[in-house]
């Protein structure tokens, strides 16, 4: 006699993952971090990898922010605004971004915005050569 298996899309269940993962400091690993803290991470870690540039990496992870070097801010600022949201909501924890401002300085630009996340909202700052 050969076992039934019951393969219908009824008996699937979807379960979140745990969201805790490795504390980075610099270089180092210093424990354990979750939730909100863990978001936090991820985002600072994608947002520092250019998507495309390295091998090891999907091509869903990373920002493309190096073609915007040289250009025209009018041009720059909603292709960031753009490339960051494309970024990061890649992460199922985050469900939008938002409220972003850009400051001109001498070597780009400031970009603050905020993530809205599963844990609340975080804003979050980041520094792009324009």
């Amino acid at each position: 006699m050969i076992p039934e298996i019951d393969m219908s899309i009824q008996n699937v269940k979807l379960t979140n993952q745990p969201t805790k993962t490795y504390a980075l400091v610099g270089d180092k690993i210093v424990g354990m971090i979750d939730d909100v803290e863990a978001i936090r991470q991820a985002i600072y870690l994608t947002l520092s990898v250019e998507r495309y540039e390295y091998l090891i990496y999907s091509w869903s992870y990373g920002v493309e922010l190096k073609e915007l070097i040289g250009k025209d801010v009018a041009f720059a600022y909603p292709e960031i605004k753009r490339r960051v949201v494309e970024a990061l909501i890649q992460d199922d924890r985050i469900l939008d971004v938002d409220n972003f401002t850009f400051q001109k300085e001498k070597e780009g630009v400031l970009v603050v915005f905020t993530v809205h996340t599963i844990y609340g909202d975080l804003l979050e700052e980041m520094g792009v050569m324009i």
